[in-house]
């Protein structure tokens, strides 16, 4: 499922957070949006999921105004995953799952074979299954994040919008997480992430755009726009990339000035 976002605006109070912003995410397509802080990108993944209403623009799925579409609707086709997701810990990971069938069922609805297919299809998606029983609390970083892609998962969405989806994880447990995602995105999975560190964004993305004041500054594929006078402008240090010996992918590094 293509998302397009349109000329769109964000606002908090009077101050502009994004500022007419334009991209088209193709279905099947991976994209990572990297900035410094405070540049808009998860004020603008949040709009991209309809949850920061928009002072101008839109945000469509496959050409339809998310506006138009009922909350359970886009919650079909739509999962975000964000940066500090909130649950019960006591809750365990197969009960984390379930709640992402709540858009599929009606009031007071028993649970129906697909609801049980979806959730089990979700925690063997992120290799849950031998978790399935444990609290969240039990869990390791890694674990619990993916425990909550279970749950975006259970929803069975056409599009997945994650929000820093390996911060505070270690090397191993952030290349856990990635390469669950992006195995996901190539089982057919629409996929826009926002990411801090540029070297998983140039390993696991098909894109990367990068936004700065509010506005894009670059987009394009990571060998196209990883370039020191692409990066400098936006963060603001000097820049080297070097190239990774096995893929030939870009791997950008601030260059150390105390040496």
């Amino acid at each position: 499922m293509k998302i397009s976002v349109s000329r769109l605006v964000l606002n908090y109070g009077s101050r502009v957070v994004v500022d007419g912003v334009s991209f088209e995410v193709p279905s099947g397509q991976m994209v990572s949006i990297v900035g410094p802080n405070g540049s808009g990108k998860s004020t603008l993944l949040r709009g991209m999921a309809r949850l920061h209403k928009p002072h101008a623009g839109q945000v469509l799925l496959d050409g339809v105004d998310l506006r138009s579409m009922r909350s359970r609707q886009v919650a079909r086709k739509l999962a975000i995953l964000p940066q500090s997701p909130e649950a019960a810990l006591d809750l365990t990971v197969r009960e984390l799952a379930w709640r992402g069938r709540f858009p599929h069922q009606g009031p007071l609805q028993r649970p129906t074979q697909p609801d049980v297919e979806a959730v089990e299809f979700a925690l063997a998606a992120a290799d849950l299954r031998g978790l399935a029983s444990r609290p969240l609390g039990s869990l390791s970083g890694g674990e619990r994040q993916r425990a909550w892609i279970a749950l975006a998962l259970a929803q069975q969405p056409r599009v997945l919008l994650l929000d820093e989806p390996t911060s505070f994880l270690d090397i191993a447990h952030a290349a856990e997480v990635m390469n669950l995602v992006r195995r996901l995105n190539r089982d057919g999975l629409t996929v826009v992430t926002v990411l801090h560190d540029l070297i998983l964004a140039a390993r696991y993305s098909d894109r990367i755009i990068a936004v700065n004041n509010g506005s894009i500054a670059f987009d394009g594929s990571p060998r196209d726009v990883l370039q020191p006078a692409t990066l400098e402008p936006v963060f603001g240090i000097p820049m080297t990339v070097i190239r990774d010996p096995e893929t030939g992918l870009p791997i950008p590094l601030p260059k150390a000035t105390c040496i």
